[in-house]
């Protein structure tokens, strides 16, 4: 089939490129000239696992091109709109780039299209959307058809996510527009794609994803719903974490028996430094606002909100304590990305954690894997490191601020003797509190003994 996708960030270059990969013929266009050269070129903007692999496998059996031109998009049977719904002051979701792309494809636009928002959006945006092509398209006289089908990829793993659903969502109007989605995503659905994660075997019969067909309105509540419970989730975590703190338990012991509770799960579970990246934060402002616009009290949502908000707060008091004055001192950043396996900082922990540093008076160095680039443009007056081993040395303190996996395996020995002084302040909860003290650090957490009393069963298991 041929599609195309309008917006190239990182929803949709990985829905471009997995769409191009389960068979479809694509083409990507975006009005950032810039990213369309980078990718021209044979480069990416956007650091995501897998994706690399994929793009450039489309791009050698000729499935996939860029364009700079969004009207070129027109050139696709259906068209996928992922261009950037960002937060405005008052916190509802900015709708002007899905209304100028409604109205590109309704002016340039020489046949009939099925129009599918991927965009995470307000319900009843789709019926905006298609209002918005009827007016601008007034003159062609041409029919569209619209269809919502939010997206559910996490930054880190969106590859594996795009082609290994839980569920695929659909908001349809009529079984043409059912059955031209499900044509789309027919090869994910019998897993007869070439899979770059399982190939050359077939990916796990236990993989098979829900299909689910709904109204266009339920679709787009499904997304802002989903994203929201999971933002409460982690909010009841971080409170649960700050009273078994209080009462000396360890919130991994407590979230761990709580986890095995099917009716809850274990996922986002995690205490720290609350939640970030592009999606919940501005998923549950717009959730809220929706809801008080439509008579609905959802007081809980806004304490979730604030609950996520005091946890940079939380952890400079830590810091304070342990450090009893930062102003003037070296501190050590480890990860300025909002989450590990990606090179997103947009409303990242990480960087706010930052700014009170350096509010505070501290002297920063800092190192991520992958988002130090993109760092540079939001904090440019620190100084960013090689390695984590380069920003530990001389540092009165070393912040965990992004879970990396990196950071488990460090060489703590070399940590140790390269630090000003052996205090390790773990935002995520990453490391054993017990290795960390074998090593000769002073270390502190969220939600757990300090190293006193620390817990001599940690993992369930006899501590060496």
């Amino acid at each position: 089939m041929k599609i195309s996708v309008i917006g190239t960030g990182y929803v949709g270059l990985v829905t471009g490129g997995c769409l191009a990969q389960i068979g479809h013929e694509v083409l990507c266009t975006d009005n950032d000239a810039s990213k369309i050269g980078i990718l021209n070129d044979g480069g990416l903007p956007i650091y995501e696992p897998g994706l690399e692999k994929i793009i450039d496998q489309a791009r050698r059996d000729r499935r996939l091109r860029f364009s700079a031109n969004p009207a070129d998009a027109t050139q696709g049977d259906v068209i996928f709109i992922c261009v950037g719904t960002p937060p405005l002051s008052n916190g509802d979701a900015d709708l002007s780039a899905i209304d100028h792309v409604a109205r590109t494809i309704a002016t340039e636009s020489t046949s009939p299209k099925l129009v599918v928002e991927k965009s995470t959006v307000p319900a009843r945006t789709g019926e905006e959307l298609k209002r918005a092509l009827s007016v601008y398209g007034r003159k062609s006289n041409l029919k569209f058809r619209v269809a919502s089908n939010p997206e559910f990829l996490r930054e880190g793993t969106a590859v594996d996510d795009f082609l290994h659903p839980d569920r695929i969502v659909v908001g349809a109007e009529d079984e043409q527009t059912e059955k031209q989605m499900k044509d789309i995503y027919r090869p994910v659905l019998e897993r007869s794609f070439t899979c770059p994660f399982h190939a050359p075997s077939a990916c796990p019969a236990d993989l098979q994803p829900s299909w689910i067909v709904t109204t266009i309105n339920s679709a787009e509540l499904i997304k802002h719903a989903s994203n929201s419970f999971l933002a409460l989730k982690i909010s009841y975590a971080n409170m649960v974490s700050d009273l078994a703190e209080a009462l000396g338990a360890d919130i991994k012991e407590v979230m761990q028996a709580v986890g095995l509770d099917p009716r809850i799960g274990s996922r986002f579970l995690n205490p720290g430094l609350g939640f970030g990246g592009f999606c919940l934060p501005k998923d549950l402002q717009a959730f809220v606002h929706l809801a008080e616009r439509s008579g609905v009290d959802f007081t809980m949502l806004r304490e979730v909100e604030r609950v996520n908000k005091k946890r940079i707060n939380r952890f400079i008091e830590k810091t304070r304590q342990a450090l009893w004055v930062i102003k003037g001192k070296q501190v050590g950043v480890l990860g300025v990305a909002f989450k590990a396996n990606t090179d997103d900082v947009r409303f990242s922990p990480a960087v706010d954690l930052i700014e009170h540093l350096l509010a505070e008076g501290a002297r920063v160095c800092a190192y991520d894997p992958e988002a130090m680039e993109r760092a540079r443009a939001v904090l440019p007056q620190i100084e960013y490191k090689k390695s984590a081993y380069d920003a530990a040395e001389d540092s009165e303190a070393l912040l965990i601020a992004t879970e990396w996996d990196e950071f488990r395996k460090l060489d703590w020995d070399r940590i140790r003797d390269v630090m000003a002084r052996p205090l390790i302040i773990d935002g995520r909860n990453l490391l054993s509190p017990a290795e960390i003290k074998a090593h000769g650090f002073e270390y502190y957490c969220f939600g757990r003994p300090n190293l006193a009393t620390a817990s001599w069963h940690e993992n369930g298991v006899l501590s060496k």
